[in-house]
């Protein structure tokens, strides 16, 4: 049997609630770094504020780097008050969306029911579904993290899941912002339980090539260790999204 080689590393920033239109002068620096060289590892992807990705998206005509939004309404249109149906997000250039971030899930009480069915809304506008799940530091502390990890990807991935359309990211509550992070057995413990769940729910061929993410403080200075991590493919990065430099500096371990 041939070999199974990773998939290709994917670098995603997670810009949150933060940016104004003034924050769009940074992403030409963005495009001036993403040369060649690091074309050929990694790709990118930056999820800007909703009222940034239609220019953002512009601005990375012919860049190779791809835009995304941070949620989405399950529903593709009617009478939902301020969100967004993940074909607004498409028809503003985005390519991919996160559903099911902890700050979702704790903030508006979103249930791996409500995330699934945001995953499905995903696929049907012709987006890569963003897939978070992560335990809080009360879930680790009581030995649960494996069994929390477990239950989100189950409840939250459609069964209709494949390399194309899906990536999984593994955000640790109590790491998101705080500066701490899991050590590497513990980061590899998570993903590799992810991607043995991935086995049974996309099918073991297929399981291979399935995106596993790992977020929650990553920056310049842990992402060579933690990019280097078993099953590890990627970061989804929040703060250190907001500037090039940093940004840059994470997806640079890859070259």
């Amino acid at each position: 049997m041939a070999d199974i080689t990773r998939p290709r590393p994917l670098v995603a920033g997670n810009w949150k609630m933060n940016g104004l239109r003034a924050a769009l002068a940074e992403l030409p620096r963005f495009a001036e770094g993403y040369d060649a060289a690091l074309r050929a590892k990694v790709d990118l992807l930056v999820c800007p504020p909703a009222t940034l990705l239609y220019l953002a998206s512009a601005v990375f005509i012919g860049t190779r780097i791809a835009t995304g939004g941070q949620d989405c309404h399950a529903a593709a249109a009617g009478a939902h008050t301020g969100d967004l149906s993940a074909e607004m997000l498409a028809d503003a250039g985005a390519a991919a969306v996160i559903v099911g971030h902890s700050e979702r899930r704790a903030d508006h009480g979103e249930t791996d029911a409500v995330v699934r069915a945001k995953a499905e809304a995903a696929w049907r506008a012709g987006l890569t579904a963003i897939v978070c799940v992560g335990e809080t530091q009360a879930e680790r502390e009581a030995g649960r993290t494996l069994a929390v990890v477990r239950r989100q990807l189950r409840g939250s991935v459609p069964e209709a899941a494949t390399p194309a359309n899906l990536v999984v990211a593994y955000e640790p509550v109590w790491a998101i912002g705080t500066g701490l992070t899991p050590t590497v057995a513990d980061v590899a413990e998570v993903h590799g339980m992810i991607r043995s769940e991935l086995r049974k729910l996309v099918g073991k061929a297929a399981a291979p090539a399935v995106r596993i993410l790992y977020g929650g403080s990553v920056k310049p200075g842990n992402a060579a260790e933690l990019m280097a991590v078993a099953d590890v493919d990627g970061a989804l990065v929040g703060g250190a999204s907001l500037t090039a430099a940093d940004f840059l500096g994470i997806a640079g371990t890859y070259r």
